[in-house]
């Protein structure tokens, strides 16, 4: 290997090695801050979608009715903390006066908290994963607006939390046939039927709706017979 090359590499190495010894403590910070925040909350209900929503569109008023109900049947909501379908979920939860969290990102765009969070309940986050633990942890339940790639990021590993049992069996909604229909019946046809990567009962670990009464009405009868409990 060329002498210079060589030098450099060690030099690199030993700088990442000691960036990630002290990213360890910043990761760890997050998590003792995002824990020390949430594990008091009580039952909440994630709604996860598009931060690019705009008010009046229908799925921005869906999520805002959705959040506002389930605030009235006593959960609490927590979001992204952005904008678009994350703003309308948490002015549900505060018209309604539930809890309403958000647990904000850093981006270098479309991503700033948004006014509808409740003051002691704003966090933020530089690391995807442990945002996403904060979600999964304290949730009761997931609702999957329609979203992009982050939404679909986090449909997915929800899901897979669920089915490999790393997480406890709970109630996962999305909403919105005409958003939804054409990758469920991709994720049927392709993923289970022709390539076996599934197994049929798999797809009974979600739901589709199309309706704030039908969402509601799902996670109340679910928690009519099953008990609200951590996640893990």
């Amino acid at each position: 290997m060329n002498d210079t090359l060589k030098n450099l590499k060690e030099r690199d190495w030993t700088e990442t090695r000691a960036h990630s010894s002290w990213q360890i403590f910043k990761i760890m910070a997050e998590f003792v801050e995002g824990f020390e925040s949430l594990a008091k909350i009580g039952p909440c209900i994630s709604i996860f979608g598009s931060a690019r929503t705009k008010p009046g569109n229908r799925y921005y008023d869906l999520a805002e009715e959705i959040a506002r109900r389930l605030s009235e049947e006593g959960f609490g909501v927590i979001t992204g903390g952005g904008p678009g379908v994350m703003e309308a979920a948490n002015k549900g939860a505060q018209a309604a006066n539930g809890k309403s969290v958000g647990a904000n990102i850093t981006l270098p765009h479309e991503q700033y908290p948004n006014k509808y969070i409740d003051y002691d309940k704003s966090l933020n986050f530089d690391y995807f994963f442990v945002r996403k633990v904060m979600f999964t942890k304290y949730s009761q339940g997931f609702i999957m607006m329609p979203g992009g790639f982050g939404t679909m990021d986090e449909f997915f590993e929800v899901l897979t939390l669920i089915q490999t049992k790393k997480m406890t069996e709970t109630p996962m909604v999305l909403v919105g046939r005409d958003y939804w229909s054409g990758l469920l019946d991709w994720v049927r046809t392709v993923m289970l039927e022709k390539e076996s990567n599934i197994s049929p009962e798999d797809l009974n670990l979600l739901q589709l709706f199309d309706t704030a009464d039908e969402v509601v009405e799902y996670f109340r009868v679910f928690y009519t017979t099953n008990k609200l409990r951590p996640n893990f």
